[in-house]
C-alpha cells in the first residue's frame, strides 16, 4: 500500500526516511555520504514525486520505490 508522504507527521516521515536509508545493504557507491543528506534527497524525491514510500503489512515495514509518475515522458 502506498503512503502518501504528507500524510504523516514531519517526525514520522523523517524517521520512515531514516530508517530506510540505513538498511543493511544500502550501498551509495565508493564515498561515504552522510545520513542528513541521504535523507534530504529521500525527500526530494518524495516531494518530486519520483519516490512513493510504500507499507508492506505483512512486515508492518516501509520501503522507498521509484515512482513512474513523477518521471517524465519520453
Amino acid at each position: 500500500m502506498i503512503i502518501p508522504h504528507h500524510m504523516l507527521s514531519p517526525a514520522a516521515l523523517h524517521s520512515v526516511i531514516e530508517a530506510c536509508v540505513t538498511r543493511e545493504g544500502t550501498d551509495y557507491g565508493e564515498h561515504d555520504i552522510p545520513l542528513a543528506t541521504k535523507v534530504f534527497q529521500v525527500r526530494q524525491q518524495l516531494d518530486e514525486g519520483t519516490a512513493v514510500i510504500v507499507y508492506d503489512q505483512e512486515t508492518e515495514s516501509c520501503t522507498m520505490h521509484p515512482s513512474h509518475r513523477g518521471a517524465p515522458h519520453p
